[in-house]
């Protein structure tokens, strides 16, 4: 009887802890990401509503140094690339695919006879990397855990990403500061989990003001 009503309680807080977990997908009802910008100089990500900043993060990369050109070289690329997949189940928390190699990148590390290599990613850090220093990743953008949330929440798939050497060479290229998601490579949710992490961003957030997106950051709760 003892041990029964013992083994009752046990259950019963493993519920309550259960219930009590905080959920990483969150839900964002702000300015639609029309844009990322990478700055790798400089480890910053921006994310951008047209002409509006939204949101900077700190950053760290692979070796930072020269555009990405073949598989193992652990290069963070530069160039226009687009949010091309989201894993809500990915071992570095949350992360969100860069669409390269592109067509040029192929072309290049086919005349040189190598692979251009790929699964580039924006990403978390998971359990294995907390305490990660410096630059240590294979080439993907790390972020903190707690802000990839935010991130995946943000951007839709289909949303342009501009990696720059610095914010010299970006200054160089005169980069268009408004741009559009290309709604080609989007591609449709189909996983309860991935909708749950993807949002459903609003074309515009009224008002003035700075733009707070953590005022239109909420935390989804799973079923």
């Amino acid at each position: 009887m003892i041990l029964s009503r013992l083994m009752g309680v046990c259950v019963a807080l493993l519920i309550l802890a259960s219930c009590g977990s905080p959920s990483k997908f969150r839900t964002y009802n702000g300015p639609e990401v029309t844009q990322i910008r990478v700055y790798k100089a400089e480890r910053r990500m921006e994310l951008w509503h047209n002409d509006r900043m939204l949101r900077a993060f700190r950053v760290q990369l692979g070796i930072p140094n020269g555009h990405k050109h073949q598989e193992g070289d652990r290069r963070t690329p530069e160039g226009r690339y687009y949010i091309d997949r989201r894993n809500p189940n990915s071992r570095f928390h949350l992360s969100l695919g860069i669409s390269y190699p592109n067509a040029a990148d192929r072309e290049r590390a086919a005349a040189r006879g190598v692979s251009p290599g790929g699964d580039i990613f924006i990403h978390g850090r998971g359990p294995r990397f907390q305490n990660a220093r410096g630059d240590w990743t294979d080439g993907c953008i790390a972020v903190t855990d707690r802000q990839m949330e935010d991130i995946y929440a943000m951007v839709r798939n289909g949303t342009p990403i501009d990696i720059y050497a610095s914010r010299a060479a970006a200054r160089a290229q005169k980069a268009p500061i408004v741009v559009a998601s290309n709604p080609a490579l989007a591609v449709p949710m189909t996983s309860d989990a991935a909708v749950a992490g993807s949002g459903t961003p609003t074309a515009s957030a009224g008002g003035e003001g700075p733009l707070v997106a953590a005022d239109w950051l909420t935390q989804f709760q799973e079923p």
